[in-house]
């Protein structure tokens, strides 16, 4: 068999055209700040201890851990228990302290100090798997370093909302991890989606999980996206 024709664009990409316009329209822009984007390590202790844990939470605490020990070099030799006290406000502190440690004391043996700096200079896949294999660290933390970050990569955050939002889309398959879920979306998401517009398309999906996309009873008859979400059309 010769000349096979080419398969076409995926048609999930104009779907996420049309969801971002459309949420952009019902929620307004959600644009980060360029002040509002902090260094890698930064990043990425905020997600290691912000399991279920309201952002506003997280930062603060974050913040507050850099400041009353100077370093992150310096938070790393704090014991476990008094880090736990320190992160008692964390929706599971004895988790949240623990991975911590553990993730700064990999990053000093592997880098001699806390610094994500050697990121900048590799590939994004790359710089995922290196994160993925600190501990505590799975694919949406590391997504939010590369991402959220000064470092502006393409990288998709995907987080609870999120995903429950694309599996009732099928936009991933229905039981899909958050891995799983990255790795479906990434390759369709628009070409000329800038780190910033990604950045964004998460901060809205997020959004409406959290407003209208909730986990029972979903009010799909005032979601924004319903004419290509195969659950609120009533097509599921």
């Amino acid at each position: 068999m010769t000349g096979q024709l080419p398969l076409g664009p995926d048609p999930r990409t104009e779907v996420l055209r049309r969801m971002q316009a459309a949420l952009i329209s019902r929620f307004g822009r959600i644009v980060r700040p360029a002040a509002k984007r902090r260094d890698p390590v930064w990043v990425l202790v905020q997600g290691v201890i912000g399991a279920r844990t309201k952002t506003r939470i997280s930062n603060e605490a974050t913040d507050r851990l850099l400041a009353d020990f100077g370093s992150w070099e310096a938070v790393a030799v704090v014991p476990v228990a008094a880090l736990e006290a320190r992160l008692a406000r964390q929706t599971f502190p004895d988790v949240a302290a623990a991975r911590l440690k553990d993730c700064l004391v990999a990053i000093i043996e592997r880098r001699g100090a806390v610094d994500l700096e050697h990121l900048a200079a590799m590939e994004t896949d790359a710089a995922l798997a290196w994160l993925e294999t600190l501990p505590g660290v799975a694919r949406k933390v590391a997504a939010g370093v590369v991402n959220t970050s000064t470092l502006r990569r393409r990288a998709l955050v995907i987080d609870g909302h999120h995903r429950r939002v694309v599996q009732r889309m099928a936009l991933v398959p229905s039981h899909a991890d958050t891995t799983r879920a990255y790795d479906a979306l990434m390759p369709v998401l628009p070409t000329d989606w800038s780190a910033a517009d990604i950045d964004e398309h998460h901060l809205l999906v997020k959004r409406l999980g959290q407003v209208l996309c909730r986990p029972r009873q979903p009010q799909c008859p005032a979601c924004p996206v319903r004419g290509d979400c195969r659950t609120g059309s009533g097509l599921a």
